[in-house]
């Protein structure tokens, strides 16, 4: 399939991306996160990767979300620290959900049924709410920063999906279409 990547995700607002860094320099002032790390501007939760969409499919796409019954906003909680595929070899370190878990769960599985009425195949991995925070190369054992458990606290008004273009140089993710809820 050709055409460029794109995602659905939740975009976060300036005050919540600020409050959010803030909370980790304070918390790694003395042992800086590992790895590439995410710049804050690109912060987002990814609620389904698409990959390359060619041009017909993507104005389905922003069709079906624009149409979709994607529910009430709510507010998320961003705490606690995690890492895929584990602590002791991690390739990606991320900041997990605190609260309004249920509810992301619940909007990620709206955004599979509009996407699904598009053609897209429903995606087959668990889905695992997190915000990334680095990408380790080679792995690492984080343990020493999951252990510092730092309390972040960030609240996010999830009021809105977001479709991103995802572009690899530099790497950016320019809003395509962002769907209220």
């Amino acid at each position: 399939m050709s055409g460029t990547p794109h995602f659905v995700g939740i975009d976060l607002d300036d005050e919540s991306r600020h409050r959010l860094a803030a909370g980790l320099t304070a918390a790694f002032e003395d042992h800086p996160v590992p790895g590439l790390r995410v710049p804050a501007a690109n912060w987002h939760l990814t609620l389904r990767y698409l990959g390359p969409v060619p041009p017909p499919r993507l104005d389905a796409i922003i069709h079906g979300l624009a149409s979709a019954p994607l529910g009430e906003g709510f507010r998320l909680r961003l705490d606690g620290l995690g890492a895929f595929p584990r602590p002791e070899q991690a390739s990606v370190l991320w900041v997990g959900t605190a609260e309004g878990t249920e509810e992301l769960h619940l909007l990620r599985d709206r955004v599979e049924e509009a996407l699904e009425a598009t053609g897209m195949p429903r995606e087959d991995r668990p889905f695992e709410p997190h915000l990334t925070l680095s990408r380790i190369r080679p792995p690492v054992d984080v343990w020493t920063w999951l252990e510092a458990d730092p309390l972040l606290d960030v609240r996010v008004d999830v009021d809105a999906v977001t479709l991103f273009r995802s572009e690899r140089r530099p790497t950016a993710y320019p809003v395509v279409g962002r769907f209220p809820l």
